[in-house]
């Protein structure tokens, strides 16, 4: 089973003086909520995470969500035997996580780990479930904190974007 999270950092705090109403998409995506992030097989026992303390963790989130309808993009579905490929890189450093479908299933490898290690491996339906539900319940939580964020526009619109599937 995949389990997403995520820890926010206390030593990369958001500017005290946002304004989380009129914060525009570069910002939610690249300046604030800074942290780390975790993919996790929690029946294999591993993970892929950050310990950087500096991820921008909405964008990891928005991102995820986004490399699963992109590699979802063959008309075959989950009988296409050709490999849909996606990365998602990290843009204070070179490391990036790849993502390639075959099938029905993702593998998921991360390049800072030694090429050794087996990428984590899920179906592709709980990759795009769980990343929507980490989405929409992280936009909880950042709500909770900053209460200004849920009149957002920018929120609003990614909320919509990608709703969470029953």
């Amino acid at each position: 089973m995949l389990d997403i999270g995520y820890a926010l950092s206390t030593r990369f705090p958001d500017p005290p003086q946002t304004d989380y109403r009129r914060a525009d998409v570069r910002a939610l995506r690249h300046d604030l909520f800074c942290g780390d992030v975790y993919l996790a097989d929690t029946e294999a026992d591993r993970e892929l995470s950050t310990a950087w303390g500096w991820v921008p963790v909405l964008d990891f989130a928005w991102a995820l969500c986004d490399i699963a309808e992109r590699v979802d993009r063959d008309p075959a579905g989950s009988r296409a035997a050709r490999p849909q490929r996606a990365e998602l890189d990290f843009t204070e450093s070179a490391d990036r996580l790849l993502f390639e479908r075959r099938f029905g299933w993702v593998d998921i490898e991360a390049e800072w780990l030694p090429a050794s290690e087996p990428p984590l491996s899920f179906s592709h339906a709980e990759l795009r479930r769980e990343a929507r539900d980490f989405l929409q319940d992280l936009l909880a939580d950042l709500t909770d904190l900053h209460e200004d964020l849920s009149d957002n526009p920018a929120v609003w619109t990614l909320q919509a974007r990608f709703p969470r599937i029953a």
